[in-house]
């Protein structure tokens, strides 16, 4: 049985409306709503729904687009039907209203860079810089000239998934969230009526593609890096391999947070991603790399970028992938060394309370996520065990023992662990 052209609205019903068909005069089949006057639904030939506002003011008839269904559900038209209504009655034409307030709505650059960035950096979020990083470089580039309201559920999808093809599903939830939290702002500030972010879904980290370097090839790094003629780059990613630390920890040290003598690195909550001070003990080989670095009394940053001692090193990716390559290494991340240091003190024994502590995890179950990472050294360990008893023995393995010492020696982890 065909539809009757007014009924009670529910998403039920207009979603199993038939297209306008195809002979038709009209271009479209129009439905009223028997529970708000005035509610209209037009559906075309490509069976687009749409609501729509019909009234008359001042004698005249006019009509206010509301929304395409399913994007505006039953209820939401509703609401703004009657809001529509209300205008109406006091004299107001809707489609006026709504050009005035559309004209004062702010640009997404406008409003992050204005009323979210000032917000955040006097809350001290202790994400702020990353957050002012992420819409410097992505987010004001392709939301900067659009209206907040011109945003939709759709445009955020498309540059959630962007992202993760152009570097990680972690990077890509990092900027969800962000772009989240930037429209709840907006929403309580009321520039906004809903955040288009909701509803879009994050993407599974797969921790499982994480991977750490082998003996061998920490070997190999540790030569490009001696090579390398970044002299300050070379250091910082030295100094993350040896202490499992954070990319911005490193790159952020200042001579103020060490004690060399004492062989300690107190870092503040200022600086750590969960917001807590811990203190990393440092190897003899760490204190030596760092009493090696020219900066000291010239800048307060231990690792310096190349415009000058006033700023800290910014970009390591570059420098990193050059080690690489040099070493001859399959592609890596910078923070796969922390993946590295971790698993390393795992497969050498050391609890996992302790590799938690050390590293600054926010529980046990993030120092899990590494346990995947030994298994895959456990032929190797077998093999180090098989060397030491044949010692005891009298019967080294002359040729495995060189190996183990050439690789080890090359950075002394064994002393740093």
């Amino acid at each position: 049985m065909a539809e009757s052209k007014t009924f009670d609205f529910t998403n039920r019903r207009i979603k199993a409306l038939p297209a306008q068909l195809p002979t038709a005069a009209a271009n479209a089949a129009a439905y009223s709503d028997s529970g708000v006057s005035g509610l209209k639904l037009e559906v075309t030939k490509a069976n687009r729904k749409t609501f729509i506002f019909r009234f008359v003011l001042n004698g005249q008839r006019g009509y206010a687009r509301i929304g395409e269904f399913p994007a505006v559900d039953v209820a939401e038209a509703r609401k703004s039907a009657m809001d529509m209504k209300g205008l109406v009655e006091r004299g107001l034409n809707p489609n006026d209203v709504r050009d005035r307030a559309h004209a004062v709505i702010p640009t997404f650059r406008d409003f992050a860079m204005d009323e979210f960035v000032p917000y955040i950096l006097e809350m001290g979020k202790r994400t702020a810089k990353d957050d002012i990083s992420k819409l410097n470089h992505h987010l004001l580039a392709r939301f900067g000239d659009k209206k907040l309201t011109a945003i939709g559920r759709r445009d955020i999808e498309l540059y959630h998934a962007a992202v993760r093809d152009s570097h990680t599903p972690a990077t890509a939830n990092r900027h969800l969230a962000l772009l989240s939290a930037i429209f709840r702002r907006a929403v309580e500030w009321e520039r906004v009526e809903k955040n288009p972010c909701t509803g879009v879904k994050m993407f599974r980290e797969n921790n499982a593609s994480e991977r750490f370097l082998t003996e061998s090839e920490i070997a190999k790094l540790v030569q490009a890096m001696d090579a390398d003629p970044n002299r300050t780059a070379a250091a910082a990613l030295k100094m993350l391999l040896l202490c499992g630390a954070r990319r911005n920890e490193v790159a952020k040290l200042k001579w103020s947070a060490l004690d060399l003598e004492r062989g300690v690195w107190l870092l503040h909550g200022d600086d750590t991603k969960n917001g807590k001070t811990r203190r990393i003990a440092l190897s003899g080989v760490l204190v030596a790399l760092l009493q090696a670095q020219t900066s000291r009394g010239v800048s307060e940053w231990v690792f310096p970028g190349r415009d000058g001692p006033a700023k800290p090193i910014y970009n390591l990716t570059k420098p990193f992938n050059r080690m690489l390559k040099a070493a001859g290494l399959e592609k890596a991340r910078i923070h796969d060394l922390r993946h590295t240091h971790a698993s390393m003190l795992l497969a050498s024994g050391v609890d996992a309370v302790v590799v938690k502590n050390a590293l600054g995890h926010s529980s046990l179950n993030v120092t899990s996520r590494y346990l995947h990472l030994v298994d895959t050294s456990l032929k190797s360990a077998s093999e180090a065990m098989a060397r030491v008893v044949g010692r005891a023995a009298g019967a080294e393995v002359a040729a495995g023992e060189a190996q183990v010492e050439g690789s080890t020696g090359a950075l002394g982890v064994a002393k740093a662990a």
